[in-house]
């Protein structure tokens, strides 16, 4: 199995407050991993260390064998990482079509996806009746589609969610759900920060669990959906 993404021991921080303590997780191919852990225990710091946007202060980011640490996120995201942040961060003033048509990217040769804005519009068909709408004036779970949607125009190989759930009613979240699948079916990498477990194991090959930024835990998703007790010691659920 190859390995896509390698981050190993980083340590980062907030001006002096420090956040993670020498987390090293690694996806591979065609894997959704998830990062799982209660409010405030490192995940976005996480993802924002291997996007660029927090570099880390130790260890490493290596993204297919190349060691990326530090990179501004502009060079991350053209190395082939897409990253769909918590709070969205849609256009508000563009139209649904006018934020996708400005992420659009050509797929990288032998990437093996192609995402144009008709095969994001099949994946969200809600988001072909409002092409003409400005982001400003979509529900919640319609900017989370739109903003996953536009994403996936830069063609990503690896695509991180950060809390794709947080704050939507739980029938968007059932269908968010199955498009996420749909992806990983297809094929693209996916790396999951979440905090909604039954969401994210219903989704996750492999998991890694923060407490106060460090590991606590690594292994098959099976291992905590099939393990009561493992979940409440680790998730206090």
């Amino acid at each position: 199995m190859t390995t896509l993404l390698d981050v190993h021991e980083i340590e980062t921080a907030y001006g002096l407050s420090r956040v993670l303590f020498g987390v090293s997780i690694a996806v591979n191919a065609g894997e959704c991993v998830c990062l799982l852990g209660r409010n405030g225990v490192g995940k976005t710091t996480t993802m924002r260390s291997i996007m660029g946007l927090t570099p880390p202060q130790a260890g490493r980011v290596v993204w297919k064998g190349t060691d990326i640490t530090g990179w501004p996120p502009y060079r991350v995201a053209r190395a082939g990482l897409g990253f769909v942040p918590e709070d969205r961060r849609i256009f508000a003033d563009l139209t649904v079509w006018e934020n996708l048509d400005v992420a659009s990217r050509s797929a990288r040769r032998g990437s093996g996806h192609d995402f144009s804005i008709d095969r994001v519009f099949d994946l969200f068909p809600k988001l072909r009746e409002l092409t003409g709408r400005n982001g400003g004036f979509l529900s919640g779970g319609e900017q989370q589609m739109l903003t996953i949607a536009r994403t996936l125009m830069g063609n990503p190989e690896l695509l991180l969610l950060d809390e794709p759930s947080e704050g939507l009613a739980p029938i968007v979240v059932d269908h968010l759900g199955e498009q996420i699948a749909r992806l990983k079916r297809e094929g693209l990498t996916i790396l999951l920060a979440e905090q909604n477990v039954e969401f994210s194991l219903a989704l996750a090959d492999r998991v890694y669990v923060l407490e106060k930024g460090a590991l606590r835990f690594s292994g098959p998703s099976a291992a905590l959906r099939d393990n009561e007790a493992l979940r409440h010691e680790l998730l206090a659920l």
